[in-house]
């Protein structure tokens, strides 16, 4: 009882403290969740380097201090709490006014570069649990269903690898599995061209996921969902102070679901414990642990459909879904899966100088396993089933029936990947030449250890999928299973990569209200390729080195507005995705940039903030595979380029203190592939003049929610799309437009214990949410949830 009251007692101190929802609405106090008090102790994130640098520690004995003058005190006064006010509404809004993704806590109104943050409060309002569902609440991203089964994001029509462009707290989390949530407090997109804070990346942008982290405070919030499909999702966040600069977090989550089809069966669980020590000090410590184990099933997708059986592949004959099928529609095999794990360990030390500067080194090591058993979902065509359409991809709305007969071919990947990181940042703030200095600077290094294999069958062993054969009218019937077991591994290739980047970057305040930034950043990435058993390219090894810059203007009025223009580079190396060709291993880099302008303002006394911006990102020396004369190449050409240009808006916060918005939303009205081979073709086979694939002219989404009541939370949104074609533009194949609905109530029955029901996609809309060539995969069908939380 003692531990509960002054639990209670500390979150209604943190409340009075910063500007919520519940003292402005409600007469009763209400406890917060564990991002909040962390929040209100200034402890949302761990200590880091940033480009406004924190001041130095406090001394250990407030006796042992000299007297303060009355302007110090009249600082220390104010500035916890603006400090709490900040991350409150980091924690417990879906408006974010600072971000981790470019080394070290910053003001979003101090980057001149476009950021959307999905917080807390936002994954849990829309019922968040994995990376791409957090993915869906930004504009510009689509996604792309590649062969081996990973999800290729695409942001602004450029490609986010899952291998090169998604990071957790800063550092590359570069392996194939599905992302859960369960330890993240918030997940960050940065905008265009990243390689002066990254290394080796898209033109898109990057991802980062920020890691739930110890605060000084015991503490726990449990929640126990139940949902369609015989959903159960069950997490815990425990909060443990352990001495008077220690603290324990543990997050932990076990998550079942049939989804009435093994395709889209999940089971999974989670557990990442994290001990911090020297809270505050000038010395501070953290070491956390992460594990991830996926046991889920795997849906490959449906093909395309053709209008017109009679015509062959063409423009004139366009492709799109196959309509009136449920999106929870599963034709796999009752035998597909799609296993995986990841596990890491991260070290942080965090020391802060006396004249203010902070020196943060982090030490990351980590392995990564998968297994995918997936079919690929094509139509069953003459002479193999006799009465049907002879040519693929010409099967016509007239042949479609409950009866059209489905093929399930294999598509098996096998992986596994050891990745070590160090990294180590420094910042501080001077005065040079009259001028205020936030300087940034550091180094990093990576190895990573990636091995692929094929799966083989002993001799005279056959594996069937198709007997008995499924058809369009019996989805989830459970045939097809196979005995995987049979299959044995054989190490296919190899890749080992070895990365060093230093970097240093100078904020400049110039003249009152106008700051410069510069950053430069070199690179060196080696990699070493080995296929055993190869005749034909056994081995290859390749090493690039290149410099990456970042330029900004910032104008900023007041507190309230930030004006900016920025100019940033970026670059692909060919060993990407682990994997070199003849060819590649002799091309250098790709190379691209993003010029960008934008404004940051915020309204209603800073409760609301909008952010604008308007982009031209350019890849200017894309890989071309094919030769110009049709003959055998060297290496590829880098003569391809494509661009895109348009507008993006966000707004985050509050319109009034019961009404809180967000919405995030892109339109690109200028893409189009510039440049390539002389037969028309580029690297991914898109045609010189089309527009380039998973690009949509218009996409975003909007979320409100409305305070009713002390206990009652109403809520709704949208997500959509405009049409869009996949990749390699195969002709006359569009997904069309769509836009799903989700809604909200919230019941708040005690300080303790609160009640939530969601129903994503009310409309049980079908959709073409990830593309490929070949098919696509439908997004989730209607699916309604409710969640228990209790927080003590």
């Amino acid at each position: 009882m003692l531990r509960k009251k002054s639990h209670r007692t500390v979150l209604r101190r943190s409340a009075a403290q910063a500007h919520t929802v519940a003292s402005a609405v409600t007469s009763t106090p209400r406890l917060l969740p564990l991002g909040a008090l962390a929040a209100g102790f200034g402890l949302l994130q761990v200590p880091a380097l940033a480009q406004t640098a924190p001041k130095p520690a406090a001394p250990a004995s407030a006796a042992s201090a000299p007297a303060a003058t009355a302007a110090e005190k009249k600082e220390a006064t104010l500035t916890p709490v603006s400090v709490k006010a900040k991350a409150e509404s980091d924690a417990t809004s879906v408006r974010a006014t600072t971000t981790t993704i470019g080394k070290g806590t910053q003001e979003l109104r101090d980057i001149p570069q476009s950021v959307t943050v999905v917080t807390e409060k936002l994954i849990e309002d829309r019922r968040v649990d994995t990376l791409k569902e957090a993915l869906h609440n930004t504009a510009g991203v689509t996604f792309m269903a590649a062969e081996g089964g990973e999800e290729d994001i695409r942001l602004r029509g450029f490609s986010l690898t899952a291998s090169g462009d998604i990071y957790i707290d800063g550092m590359r989390d570069p392996a194939f599995y599905e992302r859960d949530t369960f330890s993240f407090d918030r997940v960050e997109l940065l905008r265009g061209s990243a390689s002066m804070l990254f290394g080796r990346g898209s033109t898109g942008g990057v991802v980062n996921q920020v890691s739930k982290v110890p605060f000084l405070n015991d503490a726990t919030e449990v929640n126990w969902t139940l949902g369609s499909h015989s959903y159960m999702r069950l997490t815990g966040d425990f909060n443990l102070k352990l001495g008077e600069k220690t603290a324990l977090r543990m997050n932990v989550m076990k998550t079942d679901a049939d989804n009435n089809g093994a395709g889209s069966k999940i089971d999974k669980q989670g557990i990442a414990p994290t001990l911090r020590w020297g809270i505050g000090t000038n010395d501070e410590f953290m070491v956390g642990f992460y594990a991830l184990e996926n046991n889920n099933g795997i849906n490959y997708g449906l093909p395309y459909l053709r209008r017109n059986g009679a015509l062959a592949t063409s423009d004139s004959n366009p492709a799109g879904l196959i309509e009136g099928l449920d999106p929870k529609n599963y034709y796999g095999a009752a035998s597909d899966y799609n296993k995986g794990s990841a596990t890491y360990g991260t070290f942080n030390h965090v020391h802060r100088f006396g004249d203010g500067g902070i020196l943060k080194t982090a030490v990351r090591h980590g392995t990564y396993d998968r297994d995918q058993r997936a079919s690929t979902i094509r139509f069953c065509i003459a002479p193999t089933c006799a009465g049907f359409a002879t040519q693929p991809g010409t099967e016509g709305a007239v042949l479609l029936s409950d009866a059209t007969p489905l093929t399930r071919g294999t598509n098996n990947k096998v992986q596994d990947m050891t990745v070590t990181y160090v990294q180590s940042d420094y910042s501080n703030r001077f005065d040079w030449f009259g001028k205020k200095h936030e300087m940034l600077t550091g180094i990093d290094l990576a190895r990573e250890e990636f091995h692929n294999y094929t799966l083989a069958l002993p001799s005279g062993v056959t594996l069937d999928k198709n007997t008995p054969r499924t058809t369009i009218g019996t989805p989830d019937d459970g045939t097809g299973w196979v005995d995987e077991s049979q299959r044995s591994k054989v190490l296919n290739r190899e890749f080992t990569a070895k990365a060093i980047g230093v970097y240093a970057q100078d904020l400049v305040e110039v003249a009152t209200g106008w700051k410069v930034l510069a950053g430069l950043r070199w690179d060196r990435f080696s990699g070493d390729y080995v296929s055993p058993g190869s005749t034909t390219f056994p081995q290859a090894s390749r090493s690039d080195s290149l410099w990456s810059h970042r330029v900004g203007v910032l104008y900023q009025p007041n507190d309230s507005m930030s004006f900016y223009a920025s100019h940033g580079t970026s670059f692909n190396t060919s060993g990407e995705l682990y994997n070199y060709d003849a060819p590649g291993s002799n091309t250098p880099p790709e190379k691209s940039r993003n010029i960008e302008i934008g404004a940051k303002i915020d309204w209603f006394g800073g409760n609301l903030s909008t952010r604008v911006s308007a982009f031209h990102s350019t890849k200017y020396n894309e890989r071309n595979r094919d030769s110009p004369a049709g003959t055998p190449i060297d290496d590829y050409l880098l003569s391809g380029k494509r661009h895109a240009a348009g507008l993006e808006l966000d707004l985050a916060g509050r319109i009034t203190p019961a009404w809180e918005v967000y919405g995030s939303y892109a339109w690109i009205p200028a893409a189009k592939i510039d440049a390539g081979n002389t037969d028309g073709t580029t690297l991914t086979g898109e045609r010189v003049g089309d527009r380039p694939s998973l690009t949509p002219r218009h996409s975003g989404t909007i979320w409100s929610t409305y305070q009713l009541t002390p206990q009652w939370r109403f809520g709704g949104g949208l997500n959509a799309r405009s049409s869009q074609t996949p990749n390699r533009n195969p002709a006359g194949i569009v997904a069309p437009h769509y836009v799903t609905g989700d809604l909200l109530a919230e019941y708040t029955y005690s300080d303790a214990v609160s009640f939530k029901l969601n129903v994503n996609n009310v409309t049980n809309k079908l959709y073409a949410d990830s593309l490929y060539t070949g098919h696509y995969i439908p997004g989730a069908g209607r699916m309604v949830y409710l969640t228990m939380t209790g927080r003590f």
